[in-house]
This record gives structure tokens, C-alpha cells and sequence, in this order.
């Protein structure tokens, strides 16, 4: 083809015909042009292909990890609320209600002893953020719906650093100093696990007698329910964010399924 075209320029200035040689030698530039821009559009629209489908992947991703949250938030929903109405129940004695049942009364109190920081599943986030590929997310929704889900959790975290201070100071300290612990964790154990570990160890209402004429432990389950509750209400704030994202990352998929 290219000794084609070059017979033919070779053809007319030889026969001295100069105004056709220009002629033709502008629409050889003129198609050589346009085999640029062909080559290029491909190229490009090769690239966008490639790109969305490491956006796809991504969106993937972030909606199985928003899913997993979603698991988990109600998770911890439920253990809060149970922490709660434990801190509610250990309150009514401090309030005045006869001490009768030590077992129930140990297992309340330690209820609240034992509590977990929540973390949440934010892989692919952190991969986007960590590699430089947030930009890969176009649909702003979707970029805008992550960024605010990571501020909610790290208000959270506030949330439960406050809560660990406080169950520090007006928890774990004073009740140290007057509850041996060695009996009340056999006995919870055993109240957990439906006697299967743990031991059905006798309580000393003389120490749990003197638990109850403090204040600050008072005010420590009275912080309990507090934060509790603010917690609970995080995570439902987060839970009502992560299905959100959720539809907008469905909605994005359908347009390519549309395809």
C-alpha cells in the first residue's frame, strides 16, 4: 500500500503536475492524520475500558466490605443493648432494691466490665486511599458516602476512648479494691458458658454490699448507659450510611449490566 502512494507522488512530479502532487500530498497528511486520531481514540477508549473495569472491582469490593459492616454494626447493636439494660439493672440496687440474687447481680456488673472496641471492615477503602486510586471512584455519591463513613468511625473511636476512661477511672479502679475477682470470673464464665466452663463458685455479698455504698461506681454504670447509648446511636448512623452506599454502588454495577 505504501509503494502504492509513493508510485503515485513519484508519478506526478514527474509529469511536472504540481498542483495535483500538493493536492494529493495534503490528503495523504490529512489521512495520516486521521489514522492518528483513530489510533489514539482506540487507545483511549482501550484505557477507560481498563480503568472502569479496576473501578468495577473496587465497587465489588467496597460493597462486600460494607456488608460485612453491616454484620458487624448489628453485632454490636445488640451486645451494646444488652450492655445497657445490664448497667439499668446493676442501677436499681445502687438505688435502694434489697440485694438477694448475688449470681445475677455478678453477671450484670460484669457485663459491663467486659466490653470490645468495634472496628470496622474498610480494606479496600484503605487500599484505595493507601495506593492513590480513590480518584478511580467516579461516582461521587459512592466517593463522598466513604469519606463520611470514615469520619462517623473515627467519632466513634472518640466515643469509646471516652468510655474507656471513664470505665477505668469509675469501673475497674474501685471495684479492684474491694471485689475479689478470682470467684466472680469463675462464676461468670460458668453463667456464659451454661456451666460447660468456668465454676458455680459462692459470691461474697459483703464485698458486693460495699460495692454498692460508692458512688463513684455508681456514676461509672451511670456512664455506662450514657455512652452505651451514644454508641449504639453511631453505629446506627453508620449502618443507615453503609446501606446507602450500598444502592448508589448497585445503581453504578446496573450501568454496566446495562451494557
Amino acid at each position: 500500500m505504501i509503494k502504492f502512494f509513493r508510485k503515485i507522488r513519484f508519478d506526478l512530479m514527474k509529469t511536472g503536475k504540481t498542483a495535483k502532487y500538493l493536492t494529493y500530498a495534503f490528503g495523504e497528511i490529512v489521512l495520516v492524520v486521521i489514522g492518528i486520531l483513530i489510533a489514539l481514540q482506540i487507545n483511549n477508549a482501550n484505557e477507560d475500558r481498563k480503568l472502569r473495569n479496576q473501578e468495577v472491582h473496587y465497587l465489588i469490593n467496597l460493597k462486600t466490605d460494607l456488608q460485612l459492616n453491616i454484620a458487624e454494626l448489628d453485632k454490636y447493636i445488640t451486645v451494646r443493648n444488652s450492655r445497657i439494660a445490664s448497667a439499668n439493672y446493676v442501677l436499681e440496687y445502687f438505688e435502694g432494691k434489697p440485694l438477694t440474687d448475688l449470681n445475677a447481680f455478678a453477671f450484670h456488673t460484669t457485663n459491663i466490665y467486659i466490653w470490645q472496641k468495634f472496628t470496622q471492615h474498610d480494606n479496600t477503602f484503605q487500599e484505595l486511599t493507601n495506593s492513590g486510586n480513590l480518584a478511580l471512584i467516579s461516582n461521587d455519591t459512592i466517593k463522598n458516602g466513604l469519606l463520611n463513613l470514615q469520619a462517623l468511625y473515627k467519632k466513634l473511636k472518640n466515643e469509646e476512648e471516652h468510655f474507656r476512661y471513664d470505665a477505668e477511672v469509675l469501673l475497674y479502679e474501685p471495684s479492684y479494691a474491694v471485689l475479689d475477682l478470682n470467684p466472680i470470673v469463675k462464676n461468670y464464665t460458668y453463667q456464659v458458658t451454661d456451666g460447660k466452663a468456668g465454676e458455680n463458685i459462692a459470691l461474697s455479698r459483703a464485698n458486693y454490699e460495699t460495692m454498692l455504698q460508692d458512688l463513684k461506681q455508681k456514676n461509672g454504670f451511670v456512664m455506662a448507659v450514657y455512652e452505651f447509648s451514644m454508641m449504639n446511636a453511631q453505629f446506627n448512623e453508620m449502618k443507615a450510611l453503609c446501606t446507602e452506599i450500598i444502592t448508589a454502588i448497585d445503581m453504578e454495577l446496573s450501568f454496566d449490566t446495562a451494557k
